[in-house]
This record gives C-alpha cells, sequence and structure tokens, in this order.
C-alpha cells in the first residue's frame, strides 16, 4: 500500500546519556519544542547509563510532566551499544532517530532530518555537526576545521554521527560495535537503501579543548571504523585517505591564503610606519594638507544600497574614482 504524503512520518527519539545533568534538560526541552510539519515525535525514550548525577531525576521529572518523555535505567555501564539496544527494544516507531546526551538539536533539525523518509530508497540521514565552543586555542581551531572538512566529505559521501536518524531494519547491533553509526550504515547500504546527509539538519555540541582529549576522540574513532573493516568488511568513507587528503589540502589551503592575507596586511602596516617616520623624521613633513585617499570618497549610502542590490564594491569604487577625477 503507497503511504499518503498527507500522513506524518512518526519516528521516536533515543538519547544516550551518561552523567549529563548539565545538559539534557536543554535538550530534552529542545525535542519537546522541534518545529514539526511533516513529522511527528511519537516518543523521546532517555536511555540513562549508570549515572551517578542528577540526570535521572532531570528525565525524570521531565517524564511526569510530558507524555512522550520515557525514561530506561541501566545499572551498569555497558558502552553506547548496550543503551541502544535497549532503546530499539523500547521503540514503537519504524523510524528511529539517535541522539548523543551531550549534544543539542537545532528546532528543525528533527524535520530536516526526517522528512527525507519520506523517500522510500532512504535508509539512513544523518544531520551536521555544530561545535558551539570559539576557536580560541589551538584545539578550539582545530575541531572548528575538522568539522569543515567532515562536512565537505559528508556532501560527497555521507559520514554520519551524533545525530542520525534509520528505518529500523534490524532488532539490535552487535555488542562488539564501538562505531554504532558506522555499523547502521553498513545493514542500510547492504540492504540496497541509500545514504543521505541533511546539511540543514543542525546538531550542536561542544568539542574537545585539550590536545589529550582531540587525540582519544580521534584514536577511539578510527581503532572503531578499523574493527568495523575487519570484522564485517565495511568501510567508512572517511578511511579513505585519499578523498580525506584533497579535502583537507582545500580547507588547508584556504588558511594558508587567509596567512598570506595576514602577512601582507602586516607588511602594508609596517611599510607605511616606516613611510611615516621618514615624512615626520627626515622630511619634517606633518601632513597638516592630507594627500588623499581617494577611493575613500564616496557617498556611503549609495555604495551600502549598491552592495545590498549585488553590485561589486570594487566596481562601484572604481566608477567613482573616475567621476572625482574627472
Amino acid at each position: 500500500m503507497t503511504a499518503n504524503p498527507l500522513d506524518k512520518i512518526r519516528c521516536s527519539v533515543g538519547v544516550t546519556a551518561y552523567n549529563e545533568e548539565a545538559n539534557i534538560g536543554s535538550l530534552l526541552a529542545a525535542l519537546l519544542d522541534q518545529h514539526l510539519h511533516e513529522v511527528e515525535i511519537v516518543e523521546i525514550i532517555v536511555v540513562a547509563s549508570a549515572c551517578t548525577d542528577r540526570t535521572v531525576e532531570i528525565v525524570a521529572e521531565y517524564a511526569a510532566q510530558h507524555e512522550r518523555v520515557k525514561l530506561i535505567e541501566q545499572e551498569r555501564r555497558e558502552g553506547k551499544t548496550s543503551a541502544i539496544n535497549l532503546f530499539l527494544h523500547a521503540t514503537s516507531a519504524d523510524i528511529c532517530v539517535l541522539e548523543s546526551g551531550d549534544t543539542l538539536p537545532h528546532e528543525y533539525a528533527i524535520e530536516h532530518l526526517v522528512r527525507m523518509f519520506r523517500d522510500p530508497n532512504v535508509g539512513m540521514v544523518g544531520a551536521q555537526k555544530m561545535v558551539v565552543d570559539t576557536p580560541e586555542h589551538i584545539i578550539g581551531l582545530l575541531s572548528h576545521l575538522r568539522l569543515r572538512m567532515e562536512h565537505e566529505l559528508c556532501l560527497e559521501i555521507p559520514r554520519l554521527g551524533e545525530m542520525i536518524a534509520f528505518r529500523k531494519v534490524f532488532d539490535q547491533i552487535p555488542p562488539d560495535v564501538a562505531m554504532d553509526e558506522a555499523f547502521v550504515e553498513a545493514i542500510v547500504v547492504r540492504q540496497g537503501m541509500q545514504v543521505r546527509y541533511a546539511p540543514d539538519a543542525i546538531v550542536y555540541n561542544t568539542g574537545p579543548t585539550t590536545v589529550g582529549d582531540f587525540m582519544r576522540q580521534r584514536r577511539r574513532n578510527h581503532a572503531g571504523h578499523l574493527y568495523l573493516k575487519h570484522k564485517y568488511g565495511y568501510k567508512v568513507s572517511s578511511i579513505e585517505n585519499r578523498r580525506v587528503a584533497r579535502i583537507a589540502f582545500k580547507e588547508l589551503w584556504g588558511i594558508v591564503r587567509l596567512v598570506w592575507v595576514l602577512f601582507l596586511l602586516a607588511f602594508i602596516e609596517a611599510a607605511s610606519r616606516v613611510l611615516g617616520w621618514y615624512d615626520f623624521a627626515i622630511k619634517r613633513d606633518r601632513h597638516v594638507v592630507w594627500n588623499m585617499a581617494w577611493t575613500q570618497k564616496q557617498n556611503v549610502k549609495d555604495v551600502r544600497q549598491h552592495r545590498e542590490n549585488g553590485a561589486s564594491t570594487e566596481s562601484f569604487s572604481i566608477q567613482k574614482h573616475t567621476q572625482l577625477e574627472r
């Protein structure tokens, strides 16, 4: 039977949490306040694994106020895969959304993620991850750069994580699999369905702030991907070194150009100061009457309107400079 295109796509959201008292309240509030049109969230299931903080208490408070919020407690911490399997056994919808407890979805994230399942050929969809930390140090900059590279890679071949949605075409994930998103991707591909990337479905989180945490995260992910390739024969796109290297070069080239611009700016400023010193100390020229920078003499209102209309500021500047010279 063909699905009615007017019917909403029903989904269950699963949240895996371990000591997430700082974020879990904001996450649940964001999920309950999603802007939905084609999609319906029938339940939000939080699997709290051996939490020793207030995570369980906070989720229980939300569950008491909202019927859709449900809590599953694990007495022992047995890994994310175990928590996901508990969610899979409890869910009632055919479309499952998985989100980590340390993330925060954009208000339209679920809609943009799940509506892609209107296409029956789609088996899995991934969101775009964005780091909210300001890159005030080298590790913050590396986190932002890595996510930009990951985004470019996903536009070519989806590499999904942090927040995913998939059709419930399996009952559980093998307990020896550490990279759950990659395993789901492998199952979907082997069943002949498509894996899509939804860049407008945005999920926020914070990135590592130390070299040790950054390396620990990357080391764990790479080891998990290698294990998946070794045992199950599936290779995620990020293991393709040539593709990653090409995208990395593209991003790094942008940084090189930025460094060159900064160097050029520093050179111009230094040269200007030397010439200014020469004018003051040698020529005894105080510049009482300035040698005008004529390209700056423009009607600011006209330039602003011209720019808002999509015209080139440079061409407009040249045009005005020509008029001034006349």
